[in-house]
């Protein structure tokens, strides 16, 4: 025999927050770089290229962006070799929902639109490494 009143049938979730919002995971068109930042390094420009079209990004406004040109300074200093700025672009980009911790924390998710696409309209795109992989080696061999 089990205690209390006999839950309900057609229980309802009443918890949901309602500030929370589903992202859509395609791609956005983003902003290309400005030119007048002077980034240097191609660490710096894969991660503009990142946010730029992230999910998150399609909802940005223009402090958002500004924002994100004040990071991809200290981006470019990281990939320079001031390592000091690397607490300071954590704290930025987990504002952005950067990781599954920090979207879950703002209440942030992203539909899965794979199932819409089809398959073999994907074509991969061209491997940005090389360069980043030699700037990190450059980095950590200093």
């Amino acid at each position: 025999m089990t205690r209390g009143p006999k839950p309900k049938d057609n229980a309802v979730r009443r918890n949901k927050h309602e500030h929370a919002q589903t992202l859509s995971s395609s791609a956005t068109e983003g902003r290309a770089l400005p030119p007048g930042l002077g980034i240097k390094t191609a660490g710096a420009r894969r991660f503009w290229r990142t946010w730029a079209t992230s999910p998150q990004a399609g909802k940005w406004i223009e402090t958002d962006w500004a924002e994100l040109e004040i990071t991809v300074k200290l981006v470019d200093a990281f990939y320079a070799g001031d390592t000091k700025v690397a607490g300071e672009i954590r704290q930025r980009v987990s504002k952005w929902g950067a990781t599954t911790e920090d979207r879950a924390r703002l209440r942030m998710s992203i539909q899965d639109d794979a199932e819409d696409q089809d398959p073999a309209a994907e074509t991969p795109a061209a491997d940005p490494t090389t360069d980043l992989d030699e700037e990190l080696y450059r980095l950590l061999s200093e």
